[in-house]
């Protein structure tokens, strides 16, 4: 997790501002939702925490991502 000034994490964890920002605020999210269901000592919460993230960021892919990659293709034309 990136380390970020002591001064800056209240609004980072609210509006990030910067890719390590968000990086804090996704890890402390995380953690909070471990510890406060008690699953931040249990293999399985851990896993379930991993998968909750992945498939957050499949669906990051999915609905931003390659939108934006086939825009970016009909614009600039394919480069295979």
């Amino acid at each position: 997790m990136p380390y970020i000034k002591p001064e800056d994490r209240t609004r980072a964890a609210k509006l990030p501002e910067t890719p390590g920002e968000l990086n804090y605020a996704i890890t402390t999210l995380v953690v909070d939702y471990l510890r406060s269901t008690g699953k931040d000592s249990h293999y399985a919460g851990l896993n379930e925490a991993i998968g909750a993230l992945e498939c957050a960021k499949l669906e990051l892919y999915r609905r931003v991502v390659v939108p934006h990659e086939i825009w970016a293709c009909q614009r600039n034309g394919d480069v295979y």
